[in-house]
């Protein structure tokens, strides 16, 4: 069983390097953005909620979000691993995962952290933004989320630390440099 987590500001590229990892060794990619994003595309009551939040750059709270990432893991009982992505984004949300998993017996094996600067952030999400019509991808709500990522998730990094559990990844270079160091790193696991 490997469970990694990417951590990451908005646009570092943690999505695409899950989407390989979970590929090649099987795993099951969990992205809280795409599962906010299903149940916004399925006009739910919940998605006019996340819509709207999201809007703004605030985050949707950590009960809706435990309560989606727990349900997607029960869902999957034989599954090789998990790979986290957007999750968990605060220390509540940290908390959660590793009840969550010490309860199924399968612990965290690592979080990576894909370090971009905040220039590099910008110049990445207004690109996305243009190519894939995100409305999420503007310059306002990309400064408030580099905020909420500074205050909120970068305490993360610390939690884990004291869990061993950290590995930096340089996610200004080109995503095939990066996902070769990632491949080493999981085959080594």
């Amino acid at each position: 069983m490997i469970n990694l987590l990417f951590l990451a500001r908005p646009g570092a590229g943690k999505g695409t390097q899950a989407k390989l990892i979970a590929k090649k060794f099987n795993l099951i990619h969990l992205s809280s953005g795409s599962l906010l994003r299903q149940e916004i595309a399925a006009e739910t009551e919940l998605g006019h909620k996340i819509k709207d939040t999201q809007i703004t750059g605030e985050l949707v709270s950590d009960h809706l979000i435990i309560e989606l990432i727990k349900n997607k893991i029960a869902d999957n009982p034989k599954a090789e691993g998990f790979i986290f992505d957007g999750f968990p984004r605060t220390l509540k949300q940290a908390e959660a995962l590793d009840k969550i998993l010490a309860e199924k017996k399968y612990p965290l094996n690592l979080v990576i952290v894909l370090d971009i600067t905040a220039k590099e952030m910008m110049k990445r999400l207004l690109s996305r933004a243009k190519i894939e019509n995100r409305p999420d991808d503007n310059e306002e709500t990309i400064l408030a989320r580099g905020k909420i990522y500074d205050e909120q998730t970068e305490p993360l990094i610390e939690y884990y630390k004291k869990q061993e559990k950290i590995i930096n990844i340089d996610g200004d270079r080109e995503v095939t440099k990066i996902y070769d160091d990632l491949d080493k790193i999981v085959s080594q696991l």
